[in-house]
């Protein structure tokens, strides 16, 4: 299947311009102005932006917190990414206190495959227990199942929150595997104190 954009505005990050995109069997394999090339389908784009799918790297798909859990599942969240251009995200896979980090992953498969999403997924692998026995080297492992981006919390105590332990320990194996870290950076401690002083005042 081929189709060809003729005539649109096409935004990349480097580029504004108008002219053609040709795509085959889902893929462009050609940008130009005025491409005369057979297509299955031409589309007039006349008017339009042709811009790239957008990458959602912040989601939270049926991720259970705070007694509650997040209205969205794989199905019902791409779908309305879709709709907004989105065509690629980033997941949260949140690991359960006393949990394994390679159950953390197969549960959140077991959402996909449940509920089918319709654009491209990935995930960020979030660390809360590392006194799981393995757990440091199920953490490097994951680079092996296309985990490439751990998240901590420094906030939330009682749930997601981790000690500076492990937030050094995390940053230990990241530096060997060359994942990417990202921290929560909120302090618990200071939160609970500014929080007893706030409803200490009435507020």
């Amino acid at each position: 299947m081929s189709i060809l954009l003729k005539g649109g505005r096409i935004v990349t990050a480097a580029d504004d311009y108008v002219g053609d995109v040709f795509v085959e069997d889902g893929v462009i394999s050609l940008l130009g102005t005025s491409l005369d090339v057979p297509a299955d389908r031409v589309v007039d784009a006349r008017g339009r932006y042709v811009l790239p799918g957008a990458i959602d790297p912040h989601t939270h798909m049926e991720m259970p917190f705070g007694g509650t859990v997040t209205c969205d599942d794989f199905t019902s969240g791409t779908v309305s990414a879709a709709f907004g251009g989105t065509t690629s995200l980033v997941d949260f896979c949140m690991q359960q206190k006393g949990q394994t980090l390679p159950d953390a992953l197969a549960a959140w498969h077991e959402k996909i495959e449940r509920t089918p999403p319709l654009i491209d997924v990935g995930f960020h692998l979030a660390i809360t227990d590392l006194s799981v026995p393995g757990a440091l080297d199920d953490l490097a492992g994951a680079i092996d199942r296309g985990v490439t981006s751990y998240k901590l919390f420094m906030a939330y105590k009682g749930g997601q929150m981790v000690d500076d332990d492990t937030l050094f320990r995390v940053m230990e194996v990241a530096a060997r595997t060359g994942a990417l870290v990202m921290v929560h950076a909120e302090n618990g401690d200071v939160i609970d104190v500014l929080v007893r002083q706030a409803l200490a005042q009435g507020r």
